[in-house]
This record gives C-alpha cells, structure tokens and sequence, in this order.
C-alpha cells in the first residue's frame, strides 16, 4: 500500500515559503535556523512515509536538496544585505548631520541674503552662446528691484556677482529675493537655469532607498541631487 506525503510536504514547503516571505523584513538569524529545521522535518517525514516498495526517486530527492540550499542561502543573504542596509542608514546619517549649518550651491530661483553688504555670488548656464543676458532680481513681494545686464555670453556655467544692491545703487533689505535670468538664443527670449548659494538648516533621510532632501533656509526642501557644490 503506498502511502501519501503530498499533505505533509506541502504543509512544511508552505511553512518555509512564509518564513522566506517574512526574511525580507527581518534581519533576525532565526530566520535561517527555522529554514534548517524545516528541511530537517520534511526530509524525515519523506523517508518515514515513502513506500519501501516505491521509494522516492534520487533525481527528485537531490532536486529539493538544491531547492532548499537555494533557500537557505537567500535568507543568509537577506541577513548580510539587512546588516549592510543598516550601516549605510548609520554612515549617511553621520554625513547628513556634517551638512548642517554649511552652504551650498543649488539649482534654485532663489536665495536668502543675511547680509546684502556681503552680496551674491552665483552662476547661470547658457545652453549655447547668446546676447541680451540679464538677471532681474525681485524682492519677496515680488517687486523688481536691481536688472543686472550681462551682454553677450557664451555656452557654459557663466559666474555672477549681485551686489546686494537695488536699481538707486542703495542696499537692499535682509530677505528672500528671487533671481530670474533670460537670454536671447537664437531669436528667442529663453529663461536660463540659476545656480545659488544657501544654508542647509537640516537634513531628512531618505525612507526606503529614497533620496536625502536638504532644508535650506529661504527655498525650503530640496533633493540632494540639486545640490551642485557644498562649501565650508
């Protein structure tokens, strides 16, 4: 009479099948032990129930060994990778706090100017050599206060220096200003990209593989990937 196992070894592959599911979010070494236990378990319900007239073919018995190794070294690995996660959050929090109270450059319209006697330096990119450069510099209500011709430029990163003064040649308030730069290529009037300097006020991790955001003071939240040069 043989006897039926598929019951049995259904039961203990679904228990295995969860706890490879579950490995994902823990990084607790238990996890491989029960893996080692299960296997056991199967393997001695298998030959404590296989027919003796029929027993079970060595094909198929080296198969689920090469299942089971294959699983064990997956949860072995989802370990290492929970550790080596673990220690990358560490070091990247570690740099993060180093961010706080340094300035930067970043890809933004605008800057907080603490101290307009110290103006402004930034930099603007020109897609190809163009005329007309300007840079209009608008207060936080949106008023125009200094217009900063440039003439023509040519492709590249160009650098500029506002001197933190209005259009009467007085100093402007302490504030957040906007900085809008345009040029003519080709004919057409074209907004160009602005690179300016700020003050990370603090840093947010990224959650689940996200990218890290710096808080700057005066344009609020953006990603690291903005950030095109950090200073002392």
């Amino acid at each position: 009479m043989s006897i039926n196992t598929d019951n049995s070894t259904s039961s203990i592959l679904s228990s295995l099948n969860a706890g490879s599911k579950n490995s994902s979010s823990t990084t607790e070494t238990g996890t491989s032990a029960l893996g080692k236990d299960s296997f056991l378990q199967l393997l001695v319900t298998q030959l404590n129930n296989q027919n003796p007239l029929d027993p079970q073919d060595n094909t198929e018995f080296v198969s689920q060994l090469a299942q089971f190794s294959s699983l064990e070294s997956m949860q072995n690995l989802d370990t290492t990778l929970g550790t080596f996660y673990s220690s990358f959050q560490s070091s990247q929090a570690l740099q993060a706090s180093s961010l706080v109270g340094r300035s930067v450059i970043v890809n933004s319209s605008k800057v907080q100017v603490d101290d307009p006697s110290a103006g402004v330096k930034g930099s603007l990119v020109m897609p190809s050599k163009g005329d007309g450069v300007t840079l209009k510099i608008y207060d936080d209500s949106g008023d125009l206060v200094r217009t900063v011709d440039m003439g023509s430029q040519k492709a590249g990163n160009i650098d500029f220096t506002w001197d933190g003064k209005d259009d009467g040649g007085e100093l402007v308030s302490a504030g957040t200003y906007t900085v809008k730069a345009t040029a003519t290529l080709d004919g057409t009037s074209t907004a160009l990209t602005t690179y300016l300097p700020a003050t990370v006020n603090s840093v947010t991790l990224g959650q689940n593989g996200g990218e890290m955001t710096l808080n700057l003071a005066g344009i609020g939240a953006v990603s690291a990937s903005s950030i095109q040069t950090i200073g002392k």
